[in-house]
């Protein structure tokens, strides 16, 4: 059995892998021309740290991850207006936490694709799509670029939140997209000075409407992330003219990052993948082009881990293209309770993440300070939990 997967993001990579490994042959079309170096920190813990150990990822996502100690926010003066001790969340959270760049997850989906027998997993990037067709009980695609027309048994569509293969196979984007009312950008900038500052440490910018996420990583390198309001009807003007606008006055530490910003940075819509059904024939949807939970769920990665997993699963012991239909029915049963649990964490957390008013900051910063009473650290740790790792 042979399948296309559209996309080399974490869902692609890792569903490659699972696939590679159950004896398929597996073809990865990646439209970008390198593995993409920018990303958002997540945290990433229950059902996708359970994934990831059952599958044997876990070690290689270990391996990168980041040791954060606090995470904190921080007025536009410059003082510290809450904080939680992030060891004791992981700690109370299990214990199993890892704090990963999205770049780095990628990087330690492709270094486990080593596992598998040479030959069984093809990576191509640079690759421009021009269609997309049934073929009788397959698919073909053509890769565009003179490259020749590719036959497979199945086409994964893990092409991310602007799906191709959707568009081409489920409707418009438009059918499926649930945006959340914000934008959120995020960019890596080398600034040594900046990086001791905020060395192991999440700091967040305590204001209104939009708050500026910065944190230290290897090789004096800061990384940012910035959530913002706005109207997805809006007419948006340039990327890094309408961040340093919005973030002005946030801080003078959000300036100096926004100083470095590049002329084009990762900016998107904060929202949300609703697809009633994810396969059709011998198509199915995966990762952010199946289920989006949005950016401030924090569960993108975990899900992407997870939905490779599952069907892998599912898909393993098919042998024939007769046997597709069952076990796409099957990864779809496991993975819809674990997604809806996910956006609806993802809705709360886009309610709650941007405070409308002072008094949302004032009351945020409540619940934070009540963390360092005895007992209240772990009644939020677990009501945290509860939302996120089931």
């Amino acid at each position: 059995m042979k399948a296309i997967i559209v996309g080399a993001g974490i869902a692609g990579l890792v569903a490659a892998r699972q696939l590679g490994l159950a004896g398929w042959q597996a073809l990865v079309l990646e439209r970008s021309a390198a593995p993409r170096p920018d990303g958002y920190m997540m945290d990433f813990f229950g059902p996708g740290v359970e994934a990831s150990e059952r599958i044997g990822l876990h070690p290689y996502l270990a391996e990168v991850a980041y040791q954060v100690e606090a995470a904190e926010y921080m007025d536009p003066g410059g003082r510290v207006t809450a904080s939680l001790d992030y060891l004791k969340f992981a700690d109370l959270a299990g214990g199993n936490v890892l704090s990963l760049l999205r770049p780095d997850m990628e990087s330690a989906a492709l270094k486990a694709l080593d596992e598998v027998e040479a030959g069984r997993v093809q990576l191509r990037y640079g690759v421009h799509i021009e269609r997309m067709e049934h073929h009788g009980a397959q698919v073909q695609v053509w890769p565009g670029g003179g490259q020749p027309v590719e036959t497979a048994d199945l086409l994964i569509g893990a092409d991310g939140i602007h799906s191709a293969v959707r568009a081409a196979f489920f409707g418009p984007e438009e059918d499926f997209l649930s945006p959340l009312g914000m934008r959120a950008a995020a960019f890596i900038v080398h600034e040594p000075a900046l990086n001791r500052q905020f060395k192991n440490r999440f700091v967040l910018s305590d204001t209104v409407d939009r708050t500026a996420g910065i944190y230290g990583l290897r090789d004096s390198e800061v990384a940012s992330f910035l959530v913002y309001r706005q109207d997805p009807l809006a007419k948006l003007d340039g990327t890094r003219e309408r961040l340093r606008r919005i973030f002005a006055g946030a801080g003078g530490q959000v300036d100096r990052l926004l100083e470095l910003c590049p002329p084009d940075p990762y900016d998107d819509a904060v929202a949300q993948v609703l697809v009633p059904c994810w396969h059709q024939r011998a198509v199915v949807l995966i990762g952010d082009a199946a289920a989006a939970v949005s950016l401030l769920a924090g569960q993108g990665g975990a899900m992407a881990v997870c939905a490779a997993a599952a069907l892998g699963d599912a898909l393993g012991p098919v042998s024939s293209p007769e046997q597709l239909p069952a076990a796409l029915d099957e990864y779809e049963r496991v993975m819809r309770p674990k997604i809806a649990t996910a956006q609806a964490s993802g809705r709360r957390a886009a309610n709650s993440f941007l405070p409308r008013r002072k008094l949302g900051l004032l009351w945020r910063r409540l619940i934070l300070r009540s963390t360092r009473l005895p007992g209240m650290d772990r009644i939020i740790a677990r009501q945290i939990v509860k939302r996120l790792a089931k």
